[in-house]
């Protein structure tokens, strides 16, 4: 968890320089709500307070990443308890949650406030007005809206409206590449979900070669790397073998790409997440190693 939270400092960093002081209130009541959630629930069933864990402060962190700065407090707020108690609580608590429990919390507000998840607006630093309000590239894109001259290096760096987490593709790969350096997350779930979106997006391509989306843009754009570094990696809903961790990712890379160009939803991470978490026991029986020399021979019957 500690290994988490380090990788998250320059996601953190690059939503409060965007973002400003509204990345600062909604990390703060993720935060916040999520270890009180944690407090409040494992008291009602009589367990000790397992907030020393860290898991609570991660999945408050996540969920506000996952969060637009300009939402209102108290979907934070509720998000926040769902994802505790609907996520994890629910299922028995840490360790026993089978999808991710930030994203359950995002699922939930989505689905009820579904109005205050609009990003509204960012700051550009290279602006001299306070703050711009635009569709975020995601948005604007599926909606056939032309590319901006140096939209890629933008989305690179972070000078774009979006989720607090969505913004800095650099910052998600300083962070991510923290967690693979110190083998907190599996190498493969990433490099599976990265050649998943890579064959949709360049499938794409081919058969559309006027999309001013191309792969890179893809990689880049909204909310994937956020998910494939930071969400996808979590070791209690993913699978457990080395074949069924790159698969998992790949099916999160493909699930992103088909949400994005066949429905109506221009960002398909959160739906992506909890569909791959829903097969991750199949496919951990699908991927059982072979033992070393073999199948363990039957005892012969007398």
């Amino acid at each position: 968890m500690i290994d988490v939270l380090i990788g998250l400092i320059p996601v953190t960093i690059a939503s409060v320089a965007v973002f400003q002081l509204h990345a600062v209130k909604i990390i703060a009541l993720c935060v916040a709500s999520c270890v009180a959630a944690e407090a409040i629930f494992t008291r009602m069933r009589n367990r000790p307070l397992p907030i020393r864990d860290g898991s609570a402060v991660v999945t408050g962190m996540i969920l506000a990443f996952s969060l637009p700065a300009t939402c209102p407090w108290w979907v934070a707020v509720i998000g926040s308890f769902a994802a505790i108690g609907l996520g994890k609580v629910v299922f028995g608590g840490v360790g026993m949650n089978i999808f991710n429990p930030a994203m359950v919390g995002r699922a939930f507000v989505m689905i009820a406030f579904a109005w205050a998840l609009g990003a509204g607006a960012y700051v550009d630093p290279a602006s001299s007005v306070h703050a711009i309000t635009r569709a975020t590239p995601m948005t604007h894109a599926f909606k056939g809206g032309a590319v901006e001259s140096g939209l890629l290096l933008k989305l690179f760096l972070g000078n774009t409206n979006g989720c607090l987490g969505e913004t800095s593709a650099l910052a998600c790969l300083i962070g991510g590449a923290w967690l693979l350096v110190r083998r907190s997350a599996s190498w493969r779930i990433p490099a599976g979900a990265i050649v998943g979106l890579g064959l949709v997006a360049g499938l794409a391509n081919l058969l559309n070669p006027s999309a001013q989306w191309t792969v890179l843009h893809h990689l880049f754009g909204g909310a994937f790397l956020l998910g494939a570094l930071f969400i996808l990696t979590d070791p209690v809903s993913s699978p457990v073998t080395r074949k069924g961790r790159f698969l998992f990712g790949l099916g999160f890379g493909v699930l992103v790409m088909l949400i994005r160009l066949l429905t109506n939803y221009p960002e398909g991470v959160m739906f992506s997440v909890l569909l791959m978490n829903a097969v991750a026991p199949l496919i951990n029986r699908w991927t059982v190693p072979r033992p070393v020399g073999g199948p363990v021979p039957e005892p012969k019957k007398a």
